[in-house]
């Protein structure tokens, strides 16, 4: 890293944004060779990095569009060794499990909704392996499981990490592989200038010929700066976390898993709040009541905490990843789904920044698909 006395510092890329997404990117630069800085707002931020349910999650995704689907299942696929690499570059294992995952289902109208959901993307996709459990299958696999259960669909490829774990095991390794994290930093502007890019943060310069707009729900502001177009907004989450319970669960699903640790976590709700990030008792009370109904031994297991995280949603709930047509070096990648596709990002998006090929999924994803009327449903 070059920092001359004019305090300016130079790079081969500037990332703006060091949660989930912003700091799998500069993992996948730095371990591929680029002068990497990164630039993080730190913990004033909404950080959705920290409320995630750590779903590594396939199952659904991109019913409506299938490049999506294909997208979630490359990092999926990739997970594994994106773990041993992430012990072998930080020593922290980020507790990855991939069983599989189940989507409860409360009622025969869900069941068949569910069914057609998933019969959809593998007519599209081909090889899309799924089951649906009827009561009695889903019991001889999830025997704690209760009686408002009708059944469950299943799918090979889910599964979980620890986040924090994650997001903890990413800096390490970015910064073992040379990145260089500058904490507290509040972007100000970005200049476009050929070749380059002058970003102010303070009283700091930072200057290189690529930047990366990994800065969440910073994004919409950043990007109009060099020419690009990232309409995200928040989307807030609330978790309950139980007391350490015995194992009883060994397998994610959407709404319920037991944690590394033995905690219980049940989630998520999808609310739109703006930027309020507060629990509320209504929804918690809702998100109890359900995680019971899945598995009643719930029901005299203590809450220990309580919290509400902001996703980075686009209008359709899909990723943005899009390289400046007007700016050409400038980068924004934003998504929801920061665990599940954080392989994809450090293997795939990145070699992309560094001019390697564009991952033929990413057609679908630029931003300019927001200035028509074409809008799809939520990706959740």
């Amino acid at each position: 890293m070059n920092q001359g006395t004019n305090s300016v510092t130079q790079s081969d890329v500037i990332v703006i944004g060091g949660g989930l997404v912003g700091t799998a990117v500069a993992y996948g630069l730095a371990r591929n060779g680029a002068n990497t800085v990164v630039l993080d707002q730190g913990d004033d931020a909404f950080r959705a990095s920290r409320g995630n349910f750590g779903l590594v999650w396939v199952q659904g995704k991109g019913h409506d569009l299938p490049d999506y689907s294909r997208w979630t299942r490359s990092s999926a696929i990739r997970w594994p060794g994106f773990a041993k690499a992430l012990l072998a570059d930080s020593g922290v294992d980020v507790q990855l499990k991939q069983p599989g995952g189940f989507h409860m289902c409360f009622s025969d109208e869900e069941m068949l909704e569910r069914q057609s959901r998933l019969q959809t993307l593998q007519d599209a996709l081909g090889d899309y392996p799924f089951q649906m459990l009827d009561a009695a299958e889903l019991k001889a696999r999830l025997p704690l499981i209760g009686p408002c259960v009708v059944g469950a669909s299943y799918t090979p490829q889910d599964g979980h990490v620890n986040p924090l774990k994650l997001l903890r095991a990413l800096h390490t390794c970015a910064q073992a592989k040379g990145a260089c994290f500058h904490n507290g930093v509040q972007v100000d502007r970005i200049e476009c200038a050929p070749g380059e890019f002058r970003v102010t943060a303070g009283h700091k310069r930072f200057v290189a010929p690529r930047v990366v707009l990994a800065a969440g729900l910073g994004n919409p502001g950043l990007a109009r700066q060099v020419g690009l177009h990232a309409p995200v907004a928040p989307n807030r989450g609330q978790v309950l976390i139980s007391e350490r319970v015995r194992p009883f669960l060994d397998y994610p699903t959407i709404n319920v898993r037991q944690t590394d640790e033995g905690t219980v976590q049940l989630g998520d709700s999808m609310e739109e709040v703006g930027f309020d990030d507060r629990t509320s008792t209504d929804v918690l009370a809702a998100i109890a009541r359900r995680g019971v109904s899945t598995f009643p031994l719930l029901a005299n297991v203590r809450l220990i905490r309580a919290w509400g995280a902001l996703r980075v949603m686009s209008p359709d709930g899909f990723p943005i990843y899009q390289q400046s047509p007007r700016h050409p070096g400038a980068f924004v990648v934003t998504c929801h789904s920061g665990v599940t596709l954080a392989a994809a990002h450090a293997l795939r998006i990145a070699p992309w920044i560094m001019g390697g090929a564009t991952p033929e999924e990413l057609a679908v994803f630029t931003g300019e698909r927001f200035l028509t009327d074409k809008v799809f449903s939520h990706a959740h």
